[in-house]
């Protein structure tokens, strides 16, 4: 064992439990996963994948995802790990956007291989696990099948992540390659291991994709640190609860609208499981309604904890539940960069006002061949900012309004959405809420509300009348929803943001969202 990692090895931590796949059971030791990332790592040499170029993983939750990973993280290469969800088409821009060497694709996603390869560039060394697709080769006999040894120049990768695409194509957003020796802790290991309490103690649970930054980042920080990850395959609100207390977890990270599915349960399934264990709950990705946080909160305790950041991670805001209980509705306080309110050309605000959320002396990324769109993120001052509206108060504690590209102007005032999604996800029969701007020949838009419904069968007018009347119970009514349409599912991605734009091309066809 070559003890890159865990960083603070010691005696014995070989046949501890680095990862385990929750419904498979299938479990990866530190010494295996110590051996598979340098068969990763070969591979990839013999690919001809040089320090500094990329590759992509296009890959399910299943333990040759953290391999792979774990692989590039010491080849000192960068990884783009790919929404499995995504079509062919968009898959495709990204894989030669990063320019990628080497592809690798899960095994189960034969049609959508099938689709891909075409697309591709016909030199791009294409892989798939399991049974390989045609014009595939296979990755699972190419790297048992290379040596266990570490590479003769180690160096510690970093990934490349593309934004989720809610508001427009996705970014590659970049981060300089650190240089540093394989295995140093890196930036989010320094920031994320004191914020949360990570350490060889901690037992994650990560119901999420992997392909998403915070559960790949985060988990590959508990490994890191030591501790052991439980993956789920993909999410569901009862067995996230069995699988909290089967494996006595510690520590987890949510989306919102985990805690709403998880909420919405029969009483009787919520309080069947021991969640004693649990130490700390993290949730991030979209914003939290207030209610919904103060239910989680009456239900675990004073352990849930939240952050606010994108992948871009230029600054990174972050609240505890105590907090929270004084501030709520907050996202926290900068925990890494220095917080900002802007105004449209990107000068401060006073306290209390609303404006760009704008973060200084933070990380420097770059979106990867995209110079123009990385200049519009920054103001004459070089402060960076994500399109996120928010409001600080005098103790610095941030207030998130929405996105900018969500706003509504109805009238010439403007409208919120977010405030709005917040009271109606509160109505018991509501699964998912999307409140958008719609065009208005008085207005120039009005503000409509696309539901998903527990029960598909409520849907008609007396439902959308009762939803209408009970926003208005709450808010002024010029923030409430003229009118609901109803959808058996909305476009919401697995990681919790919403794909709002393909909500609103519905509406604005001319215009395409």
């Amino acid at each position: 064992m070559s003890n890159l990692f865990p960083i603070d090895a010691r005696p014995g931590d070989e046949q501890r439990l680095a990862f385990q796949i929750c419904e498979t059971g299938e479990s990866v030791s530190f010494d295996q996963l110590e051996r598979r990332a340098n068969q990763v790592a070969q591979t990839l040499r013999a690919c001809g994948v040089a320090r500094g170029e990329h590759i992509a993983l296009l890959m399910k939750n299943h333990r040759r995802l953290l391999e792979a990973c774990f692989g590039a993280d010491r080849a000192g290469v960068y990884y783009t790990t790919i929404s499995t969800r995504l079509l062919a088409e968009e898959l495709a821009y990204i894989v030669r956007d990063c320019g990628a060497k080497v592809l690798v694709v899960s095994a189960g996603l034969d049609d959508l291989a099938r689709q891909l390869r075409p697309l591709l560039p016909q030199g791009l060394r294409c892989f798939m696990s399991g049974v390989p697709a045609p014009g595939f080769e296979g990755w699972d006999t190419a790297v048992d099948n290379a040596p266990e040894t570490p590479i003769a120049d180690p160096a510690q990768g970093l990934d490349m992540l593309y934004s989720s695409g809610t508001t427009g194509r996705p970014k590659g957003v970049k981060w300089p390659m650190p240089g540093t020796a394989a295995g140093t802790p890196t930036m989010l290991v320094k920031l994320l291991a004191p914020l949360f309490g990570y350490g060889r103690e901690s037992r994650y649970l990560s119901p999420a994709p992997l392909y998403h930054a915070a559960p790949l980042r985060h988990s590959m920080t508990v490994i890191k640190l030591g501790g052991s990850v439980f993956v789920m395959e993909q999410f569901d609100a009862e067995r996230a609860l069995q699988w909290t207390e089967q494996h006595r977890i510690t520590h987890s990270q949510w989306v919102p609208t985990m805690f709403v599915r998880m909420l919405k349960l029969p009483e009787a399934v919520r309080q069947r499981h021991d969640l004693s264990s649990m130490q700390v709950a993290v949730h991030a990705a979209a914003p939290c309604p207030v209610e919904v946080k103060r239910s989680m909160l009456a239900w675990w305790g004073p352990i849930v904890h939240e952050y606010y950041a994108g992948t871009e991670n230029n600054g990174f805001c972050s609240i505890t539940p105590q907090e929270w209980l004084s501030h709520p509705g907050s996202v926290g306080r900068a925990s890494q960069g220095v917080l900002h309110i802007c105004d449209e050309s990107g000068h401060e605000v006073p306290v209390g006002e609303t404006g760009l959320v704008y973060f200084s002396d933070g990380p420097v990324f770059e979106y990867h061949h995209d110079p123009a769109r990385t200049a519009q993120t920054r103001n004459e001052r070089g402060w960076s900012t994500l399109g996120d509206i928010g409001r600080v108060d005098d103790e610095g504690y941030l207030y998130l309004v929405d996105r900018r590209a969500f706003m509504v102007i109805s009238g010439g005032v403007n409208i919120y959405p977010q405030e709005a999604e917040a009271v109606l996800i509160g109505h018991p029969k509501v699964a998912d809420v999307a409140v958008i701007g719609v065009p208005s020949e008085d207005l120039g838009e009005e503000v409509k509300a696309v539901v998903q419904l527990l029960d598909p069968a409520d849907a008609g007018p007396a439902m959308a009348a009762e939803l209408i009347a009970w926003c208005r119970q709450h808010l002024s009514a010029y923030k409430c929803p003229r009118s609901v349409d109803f959808d058996p599912e909305l476009p919401r991605h697995p990681t919790g943001k919403l794909y709002k734009q393909q909500v609103r091309k519905r509406y604005w066809p001319a215009q395409g969202g």
